[in-house]
């Protein structure tokens, strides 16, 4: 194709090359992503990817809407996938769930000690630079830890490592089970680990809430706009996030919950 005038070859190119994401963020009427948080960051150095500064420009056009969930299929109560059918109303079913999640992975039938989980490819974004450097507190602090993804070597190695190390605490499952190996792992864990770096929006903190897992997140992109940290005080909330992204930050916001669900499960 040609280009009419110098304009819109301006509006096309993007560091001396065809840019058909540069040309349509120009011209577009109405710009919009996947959370009001992510429509703010990618609108910094930090996410714009060098297009940060034409966000800005046409932030009046620019809106964050979160992704939706269908919770038709992701509902404990009907869910085809899962070990037995709960609700907020009526949970006795996780306990089967969980220790139905337990036999699958191979770990002790100890329904009392807490589970952790995670499903996400496995690459720095997600978190797993963070995960790494805690994996002996994670263990010591008596949960179980259950991972499901596959992506970068040096993070598959580390889960089969750990789960060598620690085989009576971690189980974890590299590459693609197919859906209901997901809904088994919402249904049986109690928490669910999302640090990532970025996040645009996130659907797993979604089934976790409507499966009572509870969330751990950082707070960015739709994790932060979707989940409320937990307040003790007004007992209000519904997950724990954490802002810095540091090991020390992750491991400090995991305490709460940790002891939480640990008083809960034997209590």
């Amino acid at each position: 194709m040609g280009f009419d005038d110098e304009r819109d070859k301006n509006d096309f190119l993007f560091n001396k090359v065809a840019s058909a994401l540069k040309a349509g963020l120009m011209s577009a009427d109405a710009l919009s992503t996947v959370s009001r948080r992510y429509a703010w960051e990618i609108q910094t150095p930090e996410q714009g990817r060098e297009l940060d500064w034409l966000l800005r420009m046409r932030r009046d056009r620019l809106v964050g809407i979160t992704n939706g969930v269908d919770y038709e299929i992701w509902n404990p109560e009907t869910d085809p996938y899962i070990a037995a059918h709960f609700s907020a109303r009526d949970l006795s079913g996780k306990r089967a769930c969980k220790l139905d999640l337990l036999q699958r992975f191979g770990l002790p039938a100890e329904p009392e000690r807490p589970v952790i989980a995670i499903i996400s490819r496995l690459v720095a974004q997600k978190g797993y630079d963070l995960i790494q450097p805690l994996a002996g507190a994670i263990v010591e602090s008596g949960c179980f830890f259950i991972a499901l993804g596959s992506g970068d070597r040096q993070y598959e190695d580390f889960l089969q490592s750990w789960r060598d190390q620690a085989p009576h605490r971690v189980g974890i499952y590299k590459g693609y089970a197919g859906e209901s190996l997901a809904h088994q792992i919402e249904a049986g864990a109690d928490m669910f680990l999302m640090p990532s770096l970025y996040e645009p929006c996130g659907l797993n903190q979604m089934y976790s809430m409507r499966y009572g897992t509870v969330p751990i997140v950082r707070a960015t992109g739709g994790l932060d706009d979707t989940v409320e940290n937990f307040d003790e005080a007004r007992g209000a909330g519904n997950g724990f996030k954490f802002d810095s992204y540091t090991p020390g930050a992750l491991l400090e916001k995991c305490a709460k919950p940790f002891t939480f669900m640990a008083g809960l499960t034997l209590g």
